[in-house]
């Protein structure tokens, strides 16, 4: 897909399919964005590597005019990023971008015209940050999804919280997320080695 041609909805279609009117969405489309499933990783990158590069690099930018374009973005460069890059030290690289087009949509207060699971992405790149102060905001952030989430995706909101509150106590104490360390090539600490020992421990 060229990026001419790339239009916000087509990644926001892709990622989501339909939302009922209750907020909810489909089983299949919930069921791939947290598998491991090389099928799908190998469809994303084929739609979308390029777009994801272009992203990155800043060269779609414009699409930070909109709800739906931040969105756009945020789907490319912490979501997908994961899926085309599974396993790479690149699947990371995306998210200083992805962490600034969330603060400048939540400046924008972009985030109360979209739908809940819309939304919940839209603030993922906080959950994903390595850093203590992005962590505070997005308990926050999450734990106001959860009061003004629609009935169908409640439930999904709540579940969303309680994970953004496990990220933030493991960055709290180590100031980054020590399961990534073997990808990204960092010393693991001896702290972080047991702590990599326990159950709940990677993401």
């Amino acid at each position: 897909m060229s990026d001419e041609q790339l239009d916000p909805e087509q990644v926001i279609e892709f990622w989501f399919g339909s939302i009922a009117d209750d907020g909810a969405c489909q089983p299949a489309f919930i069921k791939r964005w947290w598998a491991k499933d090389a099928v799908f990783d190998r469809e994303v990158s084929t739609r979308f590597a390029q777009s994801i590069a272009d992203a990155e690099a800043g060269r779609l930018n414009a699409f930070k005019q909109s709800p739906e374009g931040c969105l756009a973005l945020i789907l490319l460069c912490d979501q997908m990023t994961r899926n085309s890059r599974r396993n790479q030290p690149e699947m990371y690289s995306a998210d200083p971008f992805a962490q600034q087009t969330v603060r400048h949509a939540l400046e924008q207060q972009f985030d109360r015209e979209l739908r809940t699971m819309q939304r919940y992405f839209l603030l993922m790149p906080l959950m994903h940050a390595e850093s203590r102060e992005l962590q505070k905001e997005g308990v926050a952030r999450f734990d106001q999804l959860v009061r003004d989430a629609e009935p169908g995706a409640l439930e999904a909101a709540r579940g969303a919280a309680d994970y953004m509150r496990k990220h933030e106590v493991i960055v709290a104490r180590f100031g980054r997320f020590p399961h990534r360390n073997e990808i990204l090539g960092r010393q693991s600490t001896p702290e972080e080695i047991a702590f990599l020992q326990e159950p709940g421990s990677s993401f």
